[in-house]
């Protein structure tokens, strides 16, 4: 589920680095990027900064870097002290994404918790809910900015490629006298070099022949928490989608793309509380609770609640998958929408906790999509 990190620096000065801006030429991570993107905003004001950083050939980080000394503050990436804090800051919205989903939760960020080795975190309140995979966590900035609907305040995160992990904005319940106490506590050093890593080659996978099905298999039906699923894939050597389609029609059912989007519109009519999962490489973001106000514009499906928004970009779904998967709990029943390049898109569950069998509502729904 990442994006693409930094690319090339090089510009001219002037009507050059103008010029650049326009025909998607890469720009250096200094003053003339500032520049640039100033112009392109200009010229197109609705764009995002995500979609601004690839017109400009560079990664989200290293533009945010470029407001250093304008609106952005670069904070000491502390994960253990910084994440709790964010507390201090009361109703907050809290974004997490990867290259076709948009996952917004409002609430506040308490019951944080971040391992002794520093390599994870969870926030798990009823209202933010959060896996965290600190890792890859590499540099994190405060920014202050002027929008058409007033001053925007937000937290964020990104990995050693450049890419936006997680992002906390304030709301209009947000307690702001917070803010600046906060901002000035992890203050860090103002540099905007990031020291942006190439992202790690992917892991090489056996092909489908060189994989012993019936020990995957056997390993599967063995599962007893769905948390030990990861383990099992890196145990035989196998890609999520590759296992699906090697574990049989007991555990894994291809389903037609259109299903996703029926599921949830199923829910929301039966007012069934569901879990929604959207995340990237260092973190997961989770919704719990029904869905109401779903909406389509053009081929992006929607959720506009008051306290959860999702924006799903159906035409990046390739595949779609019933999954199965046994626990203590009883069977655990899934839908897993995968992209082209087989990186998890979105995956949806009947509201459960841990302890709790599965809702028989929401398995009837899932079992009823046609294969």
């Amino acid at each position: 589920m990442a994006c693409r990190p930094g690319r090339q620096s090089s510009v001219k000065k002037g009507n050059d680095l103008m010029n650049s801006a326009t025909a998607n030429t890469a720009v250096q991570p200094t003053a003339d990027l500032y520049q640039a993107w100033q112009l392109l905003r200009q010229q197109q004001p609705r764009l995002r900064a995500r979609e601004a950083a690839a017109r400009l050939g560079v990664s989200e980080a290293e533009l945010v870097a470029s407001r250093l000394s304008v609106d952005a503050v670069r904070l000491r990436p502390d994960w253990a002290e910084m994440l709790p804090s964010l507390g201090e800051l009361g109703t907050v919205m809290v974004l997490t994404r990867n290259e076709h989903c948009v996952h917004e939760r409002k609430g506040v960020y308490r019951e944080v918790s971040v391992a002794a080795s520093g390599q994870m975190g969870l926030v798990v309140s009823a209202d933010i809910d959060l896996r965290l995979f600190l890792a890859g966590w590499a540099s994190v900035f405060a920014i202050t900015e002027d929008t058409d609907r007033g001053l925007q305040r937000s937290i964020q995160v990104f990995d050693q490629q450049g890419v936006a992990v997680h992002k906390v904005f304030l709301t209009e319940r947000s307690e702001v006298a917070a803010w600046q106490p906060l901002v000035e506590r992890f203050r860090g050093e103002q540099d905007a070099d990031l020291q942006l890593q190439a992202p790690a080659p992917a892991p090489q996978l056996k092909d489908d022949a060189a994989i012993d099905v019936q020990s995957l298999r056997e390993g599967w039906a063995a599962l007893k928490d769905t948390h030990h699923f990861f383990a099992l894939l890196k145990r035989h050597e196998v890609a999520r989608t590759q296992a699906l389609r090697l574990a049989g029609v007991q555990w894994a059912e291809k389903l037609p793309l259109s299903a996703l989007t029926a599921s949830m519109e199923q829910a929301a009519a039966a007012a069934m509380p569901i879990m929604v999962f959207v995340g990237n490489r260092h973190c997961i973001q989770i919704h719990t609770g029904v869905v109401q106000n779903l909406r389509w514009m053009d081929s992006w499906f929607n959720v506009l609640d008051p306290e959860f928004n999702l924006h799903l970009q159906t035409a990046g779904v390739t595949e779609l998958w019933r999954v199965r998967k046994p626990s203590s709990d009883g069977v655990i029943t899934s839908l897993e929408a995968f992209d082209a390049e087989g990186e998890l898109v979105i995956q949806l569950f009947g509201a459960r906790k841990p302890g709790v069998p599965e809702r028989d509502d929401w398995r009837a729904l899932v079992e009823a999509l046609p294969a």
